[in-house]
């Protein structure tokens, strides 16, 4: 990691932009006011901000920046690039303080920064996952009290009965995690784990032919109306392998992610756990099993930063 840190894009402003440029403009600049890409050239003199373009079509400047998640930032983007490697780079994620720290930025600064960051590693636009002869695992996971004001008081005509009683929802946050064996992961935070929510989210995201297995949950049982093979692993059998049916990999991600939650981010609003979800699925997409590295990672982080935003304003 020490070697990729030294890199001149880290610690030279120049250089930074022009990593950048390489990927976000792979066969050179386009305003991203007018779309144009003929009659542009690059600024100069002491007095013009780094890597500043002008477009003789609109007649405005622009920088890279513009039209990205770093639009509107004084941070530094050598600064962003280095906090890009940090949260791309570190498995279980890195807290808002350590950005901080690590930056020599304000709290408030390091926070804004992750969150923008895990706007880019958003992905829109996806295939299915999973075809024909593969298989897709399922599982739901529950992470998160539920704040005490969005507790619902108990109705005084019925009785009370169990840990949820009074309580319109499940009492922890409902998170259902798509994983295809050997391949990506797609997480969905829902209000409530019910078979129309699932059966809606998988008919969606994972292919017709795919195989899937699940554990015997009834949220899963109108699985096989959908796919083209449907497999159960009985956990509260303690059967957790039946030749190749399991549910290991979806399982594993969950670790992960909630290692990372627990230890790394302690505490998640649940306006944000979306883009936390984002930033694990991120991160298990690009993984070093699949060929990539933290170098190949952060590449790929920096093109998704293009067409997304998030303003102080819009925090979520």
């Amino acid at each position: 990691m020490e070697s990729v840190l030294s890199d001149r894009h880290f610690h030279d402003e120049s250089a930074a932009y022009e990593f950048v440029e390489q990927r976000v403009w792979p066969n050179g600049p386009i305003c991203p006011h007018c779309g144009g890409v003929d009659r542009i050239s690059k600024m100069g003199g002491k007095s013009t901000r780094i890597g500043t373009y002008k477009c003789y079509q609109c007649r405005k400047p622009f920088t890279v920046k513009v039209g990205t998640v770093f639009e509107s930032s004084h941070v530094p983007l050598r600064h962003w690039l280095q906090a890009m490697f940090l949260l791309s780079s570190s498995k279980k994620g890195i807290s808002a303080n350590q950005l901080a720290r690590t930056l020599k930025c304000t709290l408030k600064t390091g926070w804004f920064i992750g969150h923008r960051i895990r706007e880019a590693m958003k992905v829109v636009g996806i295939e299915p996952l999973g075809g024909a002869g593969k298989v897709v695992e399922t599982d739901e996971t529950y992470f998160g009290m539920i704040p005490r004001d969005e507790i619902m008081p108990r109705d005084p005509r019925k009785k009370a009965t169990g840990k949820r009683a009074g309580i319109r929802r499940p009492a922890y946050r409902a998170v259902l995690a798509l994983v295809e064996r050997g391949g990506k992961a797609r997480t969905f935070h829902v209000a409530q784990a019910d078979q129309n929510t699932v059966s809606k989210i998988m008919r969606e995201n994972v292919a017709k032919e795919a195989h899937v297995h699940t554990d015997e949950s009834p949220i899963y049982n109108i699985v096989p109306w959908h796919f083209a093979q449907h497999e159960t692993v009985k956990h509260k059998a303690k059967e957790y392998v039946r030749g190749d049916v399991t549910t290991n990999s979806v399982e594993g991600y969950f670790s992960v992610f909630k290692r990372g939650m627990k230890g790394t981010y302690q505490h998640c609003a649940e306006k944000h756990l979306h883009r936390y979800l984002a930033e694990f699925d991120f991160r298990y997409n690009n993984r070093v099993a699949l060929g990539i590295g933290d170098a190949a990672r952060t590449d790929q982080l920096v093109k998704g930063i293009v067409g997304k935003r998030l303003t102080y304003k819009t925090p979520h």
